[in-house]
């Protein structure tokens, strides 16, 4: 059985996320977050990352995206950070497998989507174990570390993660 990963953040929680150590999470400076909101899944938010002693080892979170005008043509963009001891042991996988699956049986969506650096080559391996799939490139579509970056968008379908964990 597999242990929840997941956990609310906590205002203790914030001065440990310090971002990533490879490049990929630098976005440049950002205004502290001052409090940590409860976690909606209907507005963008985030969990802590958890290994199984309840150590904090990163954080997922999500923002929303629109294809079309409607509410139904919502759906969450999820992303994850773990900090570099975490890292190769499968919590990432599993952290936005729950992730996921909490999008599926709490919300309405029908598409949860991820997108990551065209060189984040473990997070491809991570998102694909998932079930999500690349569906392309996304070119110069990322600000980040002083420049413009291309990245991979990656989704999964509500029918695919029910037949998935069916």
């Amino acid at each position: 059985m597999v242990t929840d990963l997941l956990r609310p953040l906590t205002e203790e929680d914030l001065p440990l996320l310090t971002g990533d150590d490879v490049g990929f999470d630098y976005f440049g400076p950002r205004a502290p977050r001052l409090s940590v909101p409860a976690p909606d899944l209907n507005d963008q938010g985030g969990f802590a990352v958890v290994d199984v002693s309840g150590r904090l080892v990163g954080s997922v979170s999500w923002v929303w995206q629109r294809w079309g005008p409607n509410v139904q043509s919502r759906n969450p963009m999820i992303g994850i950070w773990l900090s570099a001891p975490a890292r190769g042991r499968g919590l990432g996988t599993t952290a936005q497998r729950q992730l996921v699956d909490l999008f599926f049986r709490h919300t309405a969506v029908n598409r949860v989507e991820a997108h990551t650096d065209v060189e984040n080559i473990a997070e491809q391996r991570a998102l694909e174990k998932v079930g999500f799939t690349r569906e392309g490139t996304t070119r110069g579509a990322q600000w980040r570390d002083g420049g413009y970056r291309d990245g991979h968008l990656y989704s999964i379908l509500r029918n695919e993660w029910q037949t998935a964990t069916a």
